[in-house]
Formats: C-alpha cells, structure tokens, sequence
C-alpha cells in the first residue's frame, strides 16, 4: 500500500486568520510555528512514503520550504481541507492507495493515530474514507462542555454504530450526557480527531459534489461525504496517556503549550 500525506494549509481561516504560522513554544522554551510541528508529527508515522504542505500562499510555502518540507500550490478556490488534498493528489500525478489528511491545526496527533487509520481502512475494503476518534475522558469532556459554555467552537464529537460506521459528527456534544465525570473517568463521548483517510476515487469524487446543507450548517467538510452515503469508518484510536487538542481558537494556544510541556515536546 503506497500511503500519501497531505498537510492542508490556508492562511485565511475565518476563525483564526494566520494560524499556520502561530507560533507554539515546547518545553525547552523553543518556539516552532503550528505547520512545522505538524509537518513533524507526520514525519513520525511510520509505512508513509511522501509527505507534503498542499497551501495556496506564498507566506506558508516558504515557512514549510525553509524547515525542509515538499509543498504543493493547490488553488485558493478550495473551500476546504478535502478539496486541498484531491488537487494535491492530482497535481502530483496519483499513484498512491491511501492518501492521509492530516490537517495543519493538530500538532499533537500521535503517530499511531494515523498508522491505525490506514490499517483499520486497508482493512475494511468497503469503507471509502477512514477517520480516528478517540473516547473522551472527564478532562477532555469539561474541556469540550467549557469551550460550548464559552460561545467558542471547541472540538468536534462522533457518534458512529455498532459497525463503526459514522452516523453523525458535531461541534455541539454528542450525545447528551447529563452525567458529570472525573477528570480520568471515561465517557460515552467521542472526540472526533481531524485526520482522514481516503481512497483514491473517493477523495477525487469529492470536489465535484456540491456542499450540502449539513455541511454548511455544521461546518463539517466530512459532512459531504455523508450525505452522498459514503461508507466513512470510525477508526477508534486510543490517547495511550497523551492528550489530544487541535488549534481552533486563539485561546487554544496556552492549552497546547501546556500539553507540549507536560509531553516533553521540545
């Protein structure tokens, strides 16, 4: 299996203008910006064969370029991560069996994350695309609740079968839970983490569908793909200790310092 990762990267998200470009410190006080520090959870993952930034600006080209990364230049009409990855996936000529979307705003993404995804879609040869999710703890559930409590968009949940097929993802909590839990206690939640992968003719057929109304609603590019009835499976993938968080909002930068500094990321 010849396996792809692609990096998406745009400079003008609506909720954080820049972000790719933030600037996160690790324990060492050493600071790197958010696409090199996802650009290096990428390099840890083992069986991948190329990885890339696919961007539309100049500003993040040459921040990739300067650390030592392949960058692609993808179109700025590309509304979202998915269509980055399909353009790139061309431009580069195919040849790949599973392309991985490792948005640019994770940098904590451990690398077994994405080695589960790839072997858990090489293994269902029905599922189309593959994306992790991990059960919350109390922590990660009042992290959530706290965000929504806020009037901030915080993560995004996944409710899926007992086949693990998707059935639904949100920025709201779902499902309901009126329980209160422990920090280290587990919960009927799930965190869905923003990593996807696809097959071939899956990630192609992507851009010529029009954004449905889930879509908009929700914000939620994978959306699409599940009001077209794709097959998307639910890759449960476990914390093993770490904690997980992406860079959604400004004030998500001190957490993600802290969580870089408890890990001992440099």
């Amino acid at each position: 299996m010849k396996v792809l990762v692609v990096i998406p990267a745009r400079y003008k998200s609506s909720r954080y203008p820049g972000k790719p470009l933030v600037e996160l410190r690790g324990v060492n006080g050493e600071s790197k910006n958010l696409i090199q520090r996802s650009w290096e959870a990428a390099q840890k993952v083992t069986g991948v064969d190329r990885v890339v930034v696919a961007t539309d600006d100049d500003r993040i080209k040459s921040a990739a370029e300067a650390f030592g990364a392949e960058v692609v230049i993808t179109s700025p009409d590309c509304q979202n991560g998915t269509e980055r990855c399909a353009e790139a996936l061309s431009l580069l000529g195919g040849g790949y069996d599973i392309v991985v979307n490792l948005q640019g705003d994770a940098p904590l993404t451990p690398a077994w994350f994405i080695e589960n995804l790839v072997a858990g879609l090489s293994a269902h040869p029905v599922a189309e695309v593959a994306t992790p999710v991990l059960r919350c703890d109390g922590r990660a559930l009042n992290g959530l609740l706290s965000d929504r409590r806020q009037g901030r968009v915080g993560g995004t949940t996944a409710v899926f079968g007992a086949d693990h097929n998707a059935l639904f993802f949100s920025k709201e909590v779902i499902p309901y839970t009126g329980q209160e839990y422990k920090d280290d206690e587990k919960t009927p939640i799930f965190h869905h983490v923003g990593v996807y992968a696809y097959r071939p003719l899956a990630l192609a057929a992507y851009p010529s569908w029009a954004s449905g109304p889930l879509e908009q609603l929700e914000g939620l590019e994978q959306l699409r793909f599940l009001e077209r009835g794709t097959h998307m499976l639910c890759v449960e993938v476990e914390a093993r200790g770490r904690q997980f968080w992406e860079l959604n909002n400004p004030q998500d930068v001190q957490k993600i310092e802290a969580m870089l500094a408890e890990m001992g990321h440099p």
